[in-house]
Formats: C-alpha cells, sequence, structure tokens
C-alpha cells in the first residue's frame, strides 16, 4: 500500500493542483452563465492573454509592477469584451450571442498569433511558487501546494461577496430574474460587467498559476484548459459555483490518475466522455437547478 502511495502522489498532487487551476477558469463559466444564460467562449482566450501579457510584461518591468498590471490588464480585457461583443446584443436571440462569443474567441486567438507570430514564449519564474519541494517521496514545485488553498480562499471571498454586498444581492437577483431585477431598478449591465471583471480576475490568477508548471505560452493554450474547465461547471452544475469547483478538482485529479497508470492518450478522452455521461443522465450537474423556462 505505502510504495502504492509514493509511486502515485505525484500524480495526486498534480491533480489537485491542476484542478485548482481549472476551477479558477471554471468560476467564470458559471457565474456568466448564472447571469446571462451564456456560454463565454473567449473565456479561455481571455486566460491566455493573461499569460502573454505577464511574458511581455516582466520583460520590461520589474515583477512587483508586472503581477499587478497583468491582473489589472486581463480585468480590463474581460470588461472590453463585454462592453464590445455582448452589450449591444443584450436583447438578441440567444444564438446571436453565442456566435458573437464564438466571434470574440477567435478574434482575440487571432490577435496573439499576428502580435506573437505563433512562436511560444517562456512564461516568467515568479519567485517562490516556482520552489522545488518535496513531500514524503513526491518531488514538485510549490505551485502545486498553493493552487487548492488560493483556490479554496479566493472561493471564500467570493462566495462572502456574493452572499453580503449589494452588488452580491443584484448578482444574486439577475440570475434569478433577468426582466423584474430590470424593472425593479437593478442597473442590469454594471451587475453584468462586474461578474465579468471577477471572471477575468480569477482567469489572471489561475493563468500565473497554470503556466508556473506549463511555462511554453501560445496563442492556443488556453484551449484546452478552457474546454475542461467548461466540462468541469457543467459536471458540478453550472451555474453553480461550488459545484463549479469540486467538478473541477474531480477531473483534474481523474486526468492524472488516468496518466498514472499509464493511459495518457486518454485523459483528455476522460473529460469529453464525462460531458456526454453527464449531459445524458443529469443535464444540471450534480448542484445544478432545473430551470424553468417561462412561456
Amino acid at each position: 500500500m505505502y510504495d502504492f502511495i509514493s509511486a502515485n502522489l505525484p500524480y495526486l498532487l498534480a491533480g489537485i493542483s491542476v484542478g485548482g487551476q481549472y476551477a479558477m477558469i471554471a468560476i467564470g463559466y458559471t457565474m456568466v452563465y448564472g447571469i446571462l444564460r451564456l456560454i463565454n467562449f473567449a473565456h479561455g482566450d481571455v486566460f491566455t492573454a493573461a499569460a502573454y501579457a505577464m511574458v511581455y510584461m516582466n520583460a520590461t518591468m520589474p515583477l512587483y509592477l508586472s503581477l499587478p498590471l497583468t491582473i489589472l490588464f486581463t480585468v480590463i480585457l474581460g470588461y472590453s469584451v463585454e462592453r464590445i461583443a455582448y452589450k449591444p446584443l443584450r436583447s438578441a436571440p440567444r444564438m446571436s450571442i453565442m456566435i458573437s462569443s464564438i466571434g470574440a474567441s477567435y478574434l482575440l486567438q487571432n490577435l496573439m498569433w499576428y502580435i506573437t507570430s505563433g512562436l511560444a514564449r517562456q512564461y516568467p519564474t515568479i519567485p517562490w511558487i516556482s520552489k522545488t519541494v518535496t513531500i514524503f517521496t513526491a518531488t514538485t514545485k510549490m505551485v502545486t501546494l498553493v493552487t487548492p488553498v488560493l483556490t479554496l480562499v479566493l472561493v471564500l471571498l467570493l462566495v462572502q461577496l456574493i452572499n453580503h454586498t449589494k452588488i452580491g444581492m443584484a448578482m444574486r437577483a439577475v440570475s434569478k430574474d433577468f426582466e423584474t431585477s430590470r424593472l425593479m431598478g437593478i442597473k442590469i449591465n454594471k451587475v453584468i460587467s462586474v461578474t465579468f471583471m471577477i471572471g477575468s480576475f480569477l482567469a489572471a490568477i489561475g493563468s500565473m498559476l497554470y503556466f508556473t508548471n506549463y511555462t511554453a505560452v501560445v496563442p492556443t493554450a488556453g484551449a484546452m484548459p478552457g474546454l475542461k474547465a467548461f466540462v468541469a461547471a457543467v459536471f458540478g452544475g453550472i451555474g453553480s459555483i461550488p459545484g463549479a469547483v469540486i467538478g473541477a478538482f474531480i477531473i483534474g485529479i481523474v486526468e492524472n490518475i488516468i496518466k498514472a497508470v499509464g493511459l495518457t492518450t486518454f485523459s483528455d478522452a476522460f473529460t469529453f466522455a464525462l460531458l456526454i455521461f453527464i449531459l445524458i443522465f443529469k443535464p444540471t450537474g450534480l448542484f445544478g437547478e432545473v430551470i424553468h423556462e417561462k412561456v
């Protein structure tokens, strides 16, 4: 038993770590869906843009400036995507907004190809979290230990914001009934913008953690983490923040267990097979609520 744990501990730790990073992205998906009933397909590209911002800013300024400026840039980018791609279509059919979301994703991706010529960039080393540590028989980076703790702290702070602040109360009202909230005087545009900004902030943090482990940054680097985070949000119950976090940790851990048993080729396939399984047997996810459409 001890030998089994020793051999597989690195995979378990990696699964917990990557699960926390998926959770950071998944929260953005689930918050936007909870309010707009929209899947923000550009969210994975915002995650990648945060990595590029860190690469270029760190090359021209010290880390104590590049870190907060990267987060600020990502928040502004998320806000801009919402204002340009989604706000003009607020009263349009849902299909139109979804097409705009896909268009925003490809626009960001192609801009990154144009700016970087598609060449891979090396993500900068962030002191302390890039440090190598030994846990029992496993050697890993400090980021592996920091990620789940930081994820849980940020989720708890987010839950407090949603449950105990005025903007949080407005978010809950809008997620329950969009039109009635508008009639009651809630500033819908402000609520939606804040939601995108919070999601982008978490994507920036997740990007820093993720690329500390996977240091090559290319324009499509956020595509697969973004898709897996989306699956995590669906698995946990799209619209549920705790569900998205739990779903992300489950996917991260199982994905790395599959790698541990020598089936690395199928680790990505498992994620999407899980999506099909959930959509067939429990479309609302583990913690999702059944949504009754008004006629």
